[in-house]
């Protein structure tokens, strides 16, 4: 296949490695010329994956039309915030006819839409032709060829074949759902839980309560994802629990060490202006709450992290007020059975 890659940052450049090392024609489009420049004379992004070597076909463009001429699969790898606005300047020239896959893993603040529903809104994209691909998958290791499975998710069993089929490598099992409403939750509503871990490890906590965070963590984001309609059993697998623990361990995860600083300073200005990343839990945590509050799902922890990225609650205050909880039975299957 032709592979479009739309985002030139860690994330895209990665996948252009692995599509391209699974035997496809890879195009990666960005807006910045001294990056295209580096990956097609030097095989390079050292920006954002340092000294790992791309593979000498991927090429790569700051002409979006010769990205859309004559692919088979776009692939959308930008920020999640920016992609409306990106999708309105396209959305002329943006090819229907063949399937889009998603890897953003956010929430939109302003609508509280998935990214599929941003894509399908603006571009008036019919739903079978749009997926997404998620998992456990930190580009730093997955750059260098280390095994990782993902989940590629659509309402067309056809799409998601169809997606697997384009990153499935000897290192990168790539596995189907029919789930898509509930690949996109799990993967947005991680970033979340990711900063409350990195808050906790910040303030100086061991295993122990990041454990408990992050299977506390589980339960708020299975129970919202099934209030919202999808398959519980999506959040036991790589789209939920394993891009989870993946996320909420690893010093690559950018929620995660934007959480730590903020355990560690207790300012997020500070952090913001040291760090100065894209970092998707914080913008989508609000949101969050909104869609939570709307369903009538309690989410302790996701409402913590939102008040101390706003800066309406120290990490020290909001981890008080989650000790104050009342506890019950750990496992209730109410709501989703």
């Amino acid at each position: 296949m032709k592979i479009s890659i739309l985002g030139a940052g860690a994330w895209g450049s990665t996948l252009a490695l692995v599509a391209s090392d699974a035997g496809h024609e890879v195009l990666i489009w960005g807006r910045n010329a001294a990056v295209v420049d580096e990956i097609n004379d030097h095989h390079r992004n050292s920006g954002f994956l340092g000294e790992v070597s791309l593979p000498t076909q991927l090429r790569a463009t700051t002409d979006i039309e010769e990205a859309f001429e004559g692919a088979d699969l776009i692939t959308l790898a930008i920020p999640a915030q920016s992609l409306r606005a990106n999708l309105e300047t396209w959305q002329q020239r943006y090819p229907r006819s063949i399937p889009t896959v998603s890897t953003l893993k956010g929430i939109e603040v302003s609508t509280h839409l998935r990214m599929s529903e941003v894509l399908r809104q603006v571009i008036d994209i019919d739903e079978s032709q749009v997926g997404f691909i998620t998992g456990p998958n930190l580009a730093g290791e997955l750059a260098l060829r280390q095994p990782a499975g993902a989940v590629s998710a659509s309402t067309s069993r056809e799409t998601a074949k169809l997606i697997a089929m384009a990153f499935k490598t000897p290192y990168f099992r790539v596995y189907t759902s029919s789930d898509l409403l509930g690949c996109e939750l799990a993967a947005a509503l991680k970033n979340v839980i990711a900063l409350a871990v990195g808050i906790v490890v910040g303030m100086g906590f061991g295993e122990n309560t990041q454990a408990m965070i992050i299977t506390r963590g589980l339960n708020e984001v299975t129970r919202l994802g099934v209030a919202l309609g999808a398959d519980p059993l999506t959040f036991a697998g790589l789209a939920g629990m394993g891009d989870l623990v993946a996320t909420c361990q690893s010093s690559l995860s950018r929620n995660r060490s934007f959480g730590e600083a903020i355990g560690k300073t207790g300012d997020l200005h500070i952090v913001r202006e040291t760090l100065g990343k894209t970092v998707e839990g914080v913008a989508s945590s609000s949101a969050v709450v909104e869609m939570a509050h709307m369903v009538g799902v309690e989410i302790p922890i996701i409402e913590a992290v939102a008040e101390v990225v706003s800066g309406r609650m120290s990490p020290a205050e909001a981890l008080a007020r989650l000790s104050e909880i009342d506890t019950g039975d750990e496992i209730d299957l109410k709501g989703i059975e």
